[in-house]
């Protein structure tokens, strides 16, 4: 049961913390336009990644979904060390190590989530493959 509330308390901030970014890339405000201009990220990116982390946080969220699970938590893991790198870069100080925070949050996500929730799906102790013959 602890390990059940641990993956859901650390899907919902991780999550939440996706939308939360997203809105705010999406809404373009002066702050979050200068952020990217500081690490020296296009604009173009914020547009994208405004509309990829709300996909990967409804992905993580949703029920069923392995496979499209697996690539949620890879997009995050990129995105975040990648502006860990950018913000450590720009010498930003203690603020570049918050995505390393996020990424913490992920990986307990990834480790305490339930079988159902895996990919490719696990029976017993073998991998079932779909369409291979076993």
């Amino acid at each position: 049961m602890a390990r059940k509330i641990i993956y859901w308390v650390t899907t919902g901030l991780v999550a939440a913390a996706s939308f939360f970014a997203a809105f705010a890339y999406l809404s373009g405000g002066p702050q979050v336009v200068q952020g990217f201009q500081h690490v020296g990220y296009p604009q173009q990116l914020r547009i994208i990644l405004g509309i990829a982390k709300p996909l990967g946080a409804l992905a993580l969220l949703a029920p069923g979904l392995g496979k499209l699970k697996e690539w949620a938590y890879a997009g995050f893991t990129f995105a975040w060390i990648s502006a860990f790198v950018a913000h450590h870069l720009a010498g930003d100080g203690a603020e570049a190590f918050l995505p390393l925070v996020l990424l913490a949050l992920l990986i307990i996500s990834y480790v305490t989530r339930p079988e159902s929730r895996q990919w490719p799906p696990l029976t017993g102790d073998r991998v079932r493959l779909p369409g291979v013959p076993q």
